[in-house]
């Protein structure tokens, strides 16, 4: 029999739930991303050239995991407002509609990936030379994706319901596995296969399999959130538009980040390949310095989705004021950590000189932004939890298009790869601003539209 699901997320006090649900969170992505962290250090100790390799990976594996965020968004926004509005057949009707819909989409852009590998790495920079080092591990990671895809929208489902801790537990305990199986087939220990690079993305492989698994039984069996997946096309249209609806501009969104990265390592490349290894050690410590914010957007979407569906306006002004203390007292912290420490913590990575002078001036420059790129995230999951991922889309596309890239282009004519970095923080802080006031007016505007609706229907 199918479990009740209750609205849990419209009463009590903001800050503490909002710290509630995103505390299992930050230990299950602190697990996730140290593994990250973890893998870079296995890797740098094969050398310069497999360590350059991985770096010209991150912004591929950030634009394919975004579309998993984005479907993850989408699933977790139309949700979220179904079990607000006390709608529990509809929310399990979504829920599974949007696993299958994500397993076709991942499929199909891990394939394409697959057969445009070469050409696509030549196209950010990589020379000739490291290709088959690039292609040792994205042939094998291509075809793990949709294994990492479809338990993202899985979990986005039990974060609908509330049940935040459930992924907290499930991402440690793969980030774990994870870390177990990397120096086994990385350096061939206990009489394993000595694979370097792709042994690290048969490590991953192996680990979301599993996960996959653990999160359909949990979906399935323990909390009875999944329905019978072939219905009528017409049902299963109207259900992957629901979806879509939000998915597809969160998807767009979340790309367009990793497509900045992308820009600064083509722009970086011109400096050399030292400069693209720094780089890629910093894109590694980065995720860790904002691992609280990446939390707190994670449970940001359902609470807003649930408050909004039971019209508990007050309760989403209160949300937005919490975030933005929270995200710019924090902020400041990180900045002040990674400016003292950012030599020490760039060389656990390895003692190339160069290498570590690019990863200290990121980490000394880019950090000053944070809060505001936090304040970002907080809005962008915010709009998405509202049904209104447009927003979102044209936040983080502005933040490209508009501000990074002019200033970019500034910033390397005038101070050569610093410049680089300096123009990122500097399109953090803008867009940070810009996202606060653009959701202020929105609450605003949308609670006596949404208290007339609600009086028309009384």
């Amino acid at each position: 029999m199918a479990h009740s699901l209750e609205p849990t997320l419209i009463e009590g006090k903001v800050s503490s739930q909002l710290k509630s649900l995103a505390l299992p969170l930050v230990w299950g992505l602190m697990a996730t991303m140290s593994l990250n962290a973890v893998e870079t250090f296995f890797i740098a100790q094969l050398g310069r050239a497999p360590l350059t390799a991985l770096s010209f990976t991150f912004p591929v594996i950030m634009v394919l995991t975004s579309l998993g965020i984005g479907m993850g968004a989408g699933t977790s926004s139309a949700v979220a407002r179904a079990i607000g509005e006390g709608d529990a057949q509809k929310a399990r009707r979504l829920a599974t509609d949007a696993m299958s819909l994500t397993f076709i989409i991942s499929a199909s852009v891990c394939i394409l990936g697959w057969l445009c590998l070469e050409p696509l790495f030549l196209l950010l920079g990589a020379t000739p030379e490291l290709l088959p080092l690039i292609r040792s591990y994205m042939e094998i990671w291509f075809f793990s994706a949709p294994c990492l895809m479809v338990p993202m929208v899985c979990l986005s489902a039990l974060r609908a319901m509330g049940m935040s801790q459930v992924q907290g537990y499930l991402m440690g305990g793969a980030a774990l596995l994870n870390v177990a199986l990397d120096p086994l087939l990385i350096f061939g220990l206990w009489g394993f296969p000595a694979l370097g690079l792709q042994g690290a993305a048969l490590a991953t492989l192996l680990t979301r399999v599993l996960m996959l698994l653990v999160a359909l039984y949990i979906l399935h069996y323990r909390v009875r959130m999944l329905v019978n997946p072939f219905v009528s096309w017409t049902l299963l249209r109207v259900s992957w538009a629901r979806i879509v609806e939000v998915g597809l501009p969160a998807m767009f969104a979340n790309v367009i980040i990793p497509f900045a990265s992308a820009i600064v390592v083509a722009m970086a490349a011109g400096y050399g390949t030292d400069a693209v290894a720094g780089l890629g050690i910093a894109m590694r410590i980065e995720p860790l310095a904002l691992i609280v914010f990446y939390a707190l957007s994670g449970v940001i979407g359902p609470f807003f989705g649930q408050n909004f569906g039971a019209t508990k306006f007050d309760r989403l002004h209160e949300a937005q004021r919490d975030l933005t203390w929270f995200c710019l007292v924090f902020g400041v912290l990180i900045a002040l950590l990674l400016g003292v420490f950012g030599r020490e913590i760039a060389s656990v990575f390895g003692n190339h000189g160069q290498v570590i002078e690019v990863a200290v001036t990121y980490l000394a420059i880019v950090p000053i932004s944070y809060g505001a790129y936090g304040l970002v995230m907080s809005v962008n999951a915010a709009f998405n939890g509202l049904g209104r991922p447009w927003p979102a889309m044209i936040l983080s596309a502005g933040r490209v298009l508009y501000v990074y890239l002019p200033l970019a282009w500034l910033g390397q004519h005038w101070w050569g790869l610093t410049g680089l970095f300096v123009a990122t923080a500097l399109a953090n802080i803008g867009l940070g601003l810009w996202a606060w006031l653009w959701l202020k007016k929105h609450l605003a505007q949308s609670a006596p539209q949404a208290a007339l609706l609600r009086n028309s229907a009384l």
